[in-house]
């Protein structure tokens, strides 16, 4: 059993990873020539990754710094989308009337792209920081909403019902009875949301050109470093694996508490 674990866990990821590298290196001998090798990428790159955390300017600094400029736009973003997003989603999972009356609006807001909420975001706070952490917000929290919705509409009457015969308050009912209940959605909608708020950012960073790994994507890209393009979307993949994963565990603590 143990060696099967392993072999699932350990030897498979390492396997697709071979692949993938196998796959890089002959687009960038045959068909794409301008793509630059896996190795070649490595030795044009490896100073932003084994001194991640230089600074030699606003947009020379190293992979770890950009990294996290970009982390703690995120996180402010993404605060703001669970803070506007959950209680949100509970109106409109426990409200006939008010899900009648906002859901058309929110599913028209819904689908924007973020690069029509950024220059809202700049016209309305004439400054790429908070422009990028609006847009951020306001793209990530509508997995919450829904999310949450419809945790609390999949709520068995059969446990409103009991409720009722206890005679609890409504927010007793709230409390020990749609919260506990809805609380997988919930976490479902956070770990989209995190998901969402992480490719807005990058977006966000690019067309502002703000300091972090978007903004460095595009700087290079400007610059025709494709080395540099190509470190900064292995970047963003992994730190996007690596806040899944984390949002993965945080909601299976709460499971098990």
């Amino acid at each position: 059993m143990t060696r099967r674990i392993d072999f699932a866990t350990v030897v498979l990821p390492i396997l697709g990873l071979g692949v993938m590298l196998l796959i890089w290196t002959i687009l960038s001998t045959t068909v794409a020539r301008d793509l630059p090798s896996p190795m070649k990428t490595w030795e044009e790159s490896k100073q932003y990754i084994l001194n991640p955390f230089f600074k030699d300017g606003e947009m020379n600094q190293g992979i770890g710094r950009f990294a996290f400029l970009s982390l703690v736009r995120v996180a402010k973003g993404f605060l703001l989308a669970i803070l506007i997003g959950t209680p949100l989603g509970f109106l409109l999972g426990l409200s006939a009337f008010f899900h009648r009356t906002f859901d058309p609006v929110i599913q028209i807001l819904r689908p924007i792209s973020p690069l029509a909420w950024l220059p809202l975001g700049l016209v309305i706070f004439r400054q790429s920081e908070p422009a990028a952490i609006f847009t951020i917000a306001i793209c990530a929290m509508w997995p919450t909403v829904i999310n949450t919705a419809v945790g609390v509409r999949s709520i068995s009457p059969e446990y409103l019902n009991v409720g009722r015969v206890l005679k609890l308050s409504r927010m007793k009912t709230l409390r020990r009875i749609i919260i506990p209940g809805s609380l997988p959605y919930v976490f479902t909608g956070y770990r989209l949301s995190l998901g969402l708020a992480w490719l807005v950012i990058v977006a966000s960073e690019m067309l502002t050109g703000a300091p972090g790994v978007g903004g460095f994507l595009w700087q290079e890209y400007n610059s025709l470093v494709y080395s540099h393009i190509l470190l900064s979307i292995i970047t963003i993949g992994l730190i996007g694996f690596s806040l899944d994963r984390l949002m993965g565990v945080v909601e299976r603590r709460f499971k098990t508490a």
